[in-house]
């Protein structure tokens, strides 16, 4: 008999769908490093139409711009892997959606594309109530590109679900 091994990840979206269910909330993500995987677990869980408004996928600064009003200025000062560019982009996802929360994520990933300053696994996020200003942070994460990915999707997901239980 094997030993059902249980994601963390999904437990995660599990206790994050119950919060903002419990709230009413709906969640919008707009992600540029992690490429939509964020807004696919979310998905994964059945019944989270309920919860869950829209994602972005704004890789490219061109799409922050266009699709989430980050401000050039904000790009060409601070890079797109930096907090005041998620906060930016956790903003616009808010106005341009019917969503209270929203979480932006952007990084390296890597391989390549890091510097001292902003080395490979390096991400940035921003998690908003509307009735709120952002909390962003960084944090840095070991691996390969799917490992920096990864870990950076449930650390949005962790720090999610501790901001609505703060709520």
């Amino acid at each position: 008999m094997s030993e059902s091994i249980i994601d963390p990840i999904d437990d995660l979206v599990k206790a994050s769908a119950q919060q903002l269910l419990q709230r009413g909330f709906r969640l919008v993500v707009a992600e540029s490093c992690t490429g939509g995987w964020l807004a696919k677990v979310l998905t994964d869980l059945a019944g989270s139409s309920k919860w869950f408004d829209r994602g972005y996928i704004t890789y490219s600064n061109q799409a922050k711009q266009s699709m989430l009003g980050v401000n050039r200025q904000t790009l060409e000062i601070n890079g797109a892997v930096s907090e005041a560019t998620v906060s930016e982009m956790t903003q616009g996802a808010l106005q341009d959606s019917g969503a209270d929360v929203a979480i932006a994520i952007s990084g390296i990933a890597g391989p390549s594309g890091g510097s001292v300053e902003k080395p490979v696994g390096l991400v940035c996020f921003s998690w908003q109530l509307k009735s709120r200003d952002a909390y962003t942070c960084s944090k840095w994460f070991a691996g390969d590109r799917q490992q920096v990915r990864g870990d950076a999707v449930k650390y949005a997901l962790q720090e999610l679900l501790a901001q609505l239980k703060n709520d």
